[in-house]
């Protein structure tokens, strides 16, 4: 008898659905804040304040000695994103763990789809600026995907969606997040300084044992995780890996008797200071660009930003798409009851808003080029802005079966808390 076919993007468990619902639901606040962020840097870039933001973003301060004397903007990228990447960290931990990515048969789509959604996106850049002098250094910049831009964008246009393709969307922004970190710690670091950098790990071993024998305090932890940063940020790896290394050396399974695992407690605290103001202010320190008709001239003169354009919104479509419909058919899988590849393509199309790690990645491949620099942070704007503009129309046409969906997963005619479909089928209980 052959086995059953697998299902791609089936219902997810009521535990699992309240659990990604709660981090989305903070992330679409966050997301509605970055927004805010950006759309504040631009308007007040291209005012007749613009060189006031210009002075505040390169405004230095930070003891020198420790090597920390620097710029506001280089304050946001360094120090405000490693508290980002810090909780990347512990949602990746928790997926490999307890999460989607724990069983190989489920982790295969999410991971299918955020490589082929960081390969093809760097392949696309590549060939659209293959030949222009210096513009490989940013084959990175279209590669990530920004979880809390687009799920800001879904909040507006996309609210029926059903939670598995939320899901979906969520643990592809969290493999991706460790794509990025990857990219970052390999190809954007400069020459170690190896005692600050055995320092670091010193440190981090020490935080690790700390998590092992369960002791508790944040007055403990906080400063511990200062150190560590400060470490890594003078050993010459940039300082956003020591966020992602804290938060996967974090415990993310309860004990007996322990109602949440440390995990899930400092997630609780962290997250809201991430999305709610590391990630808004980061915005605010680095979309400032030009938008005049000259600006946006060079910008499509630029082999390098065209790239950037062309890698966010076909690439990361085309790669995303790609790595989903291969995986279903090397395993034979079909999608779950309701939804058609069209809509795996939008959600692809959607996986094409980089905004946070592409600005970030873009500053560091351009550091020494500071016009091309800010070339290719309009262009991730420009893709970013294509890709939820396409993706809306795409998710729009589709709102009357997501509607329906919706509507059945959430339908509790007793009120018990519990939705009918969940007690139909296995009788589970909120948890």
């Amino acid at each position: 008898m052959a086995p059953p076919r697998q299902t791609l993007l089936d219902r997810l468990s009521l535990r699992e659905r309240t659990f990604i619902l709660e981090a989305l639901r903070q992330e679409t606040v966050g997301g509605a804040l970055l927004l805010l962020g950006a759309v504040l840097a631009l308007a007040w870039a291209n005012s007749p304040w613009g060189g006031a933001y210009q002075a505040v973003r390169e405004f230095s301060f930070g003891p020198e000695a420790l090597h920390l004397h620097l710029t506001v903007q280089q304050w946001a990228s360094d120090g405000l994103l490693a508290i980002f990447f810090f909780v990347a960290g512990l949602e990746l931990k928790r997926e490999l763990v307890v999460g989607e990515l724990r069983d190989p048969a489920k982790a295969a789509l999410p991971v299918a789809a955020a490589v082929a959604g960081m390969i093809l996106p760097a392949v696309v850049y590549v060939l659209v600026a293959w030949d222009e002098p210096g513009a490989l250094r940013g084959w990175a910049v279209p590669t990530a995907t920004d979880i809390a831009f687009a799920l800001a964008v879904l909040a507006v246009i996309g609210r029926y969606l059903p939670a598995a393709l939320r899901a979906f969307l969520l643990t592809l922004a969290v493999v991706d997040d460790l794509g990025a970190i990857l990219i970052i710690a390999v190809f954007f670091s400069h020459s170690p300084n190896l005692p600050a950098l055995l320092g670091a790990l010193a440190l981090v071993t020490v935080y690790y044992a700390l998590q092992r024998l369960r002791v508790r305090g944040w007055w403990l932890y906080v400063p511990l995780a200062v150190a560590v940063w400060a470490l890594t940020h003078a050993s010459g790896v940039h300082a956003t890996v020591a966020g992602v290394a804290l938060g996967l050396v974090t415990r993310v399974v309860p004990d007996p008797g322990e109602e949440r695992s440390p995990a899930e407690r400092v997630e609780h605290h962290v997250r809201p200071i991430s999305a709610g103001f590391a990630v808004p202010v980061f915005a605010l320190a680095s979309a400032g660009v030009s938008v005049s008709g000259e600006s946006l001239a060079a910008m499509v003169g630029d082999r390098a930003a065209l790239g950037v354009v062309a890698g966010l919104f076909v690439g990361k479509a085309l790669g995303v798409f790609g790595g989903t419909y291969l995986t279903a058919r090397f395993t034979r899988a079909t999608l779950a009851e309701g939804l058609a590849w069209n809509d795996v393509f939008a959600v692809s199309v959607l996986a094409g808003i980089g905004f946070t790690v592409s600005l970030l990645m873009g500053e560091l491949a351009f550091a020494a080029d500071p016009d091309r620099m800010e070339r290719v942070k309009a262009a991730v704007l420009t893709g970013s802005l294509l890709s939820s503009l396409v993706a809306a129309v795409l998710l729009r046409l589709r709102d009357r079966v997501y509607r329906r969906i919706y509507e059945e997963e959430t339908r509790d005619s007793d009120r018990d808390g519990v939705p009918d479909v969940y007690q139909a089928e296995s009788g589970e209980k909120p948890c």
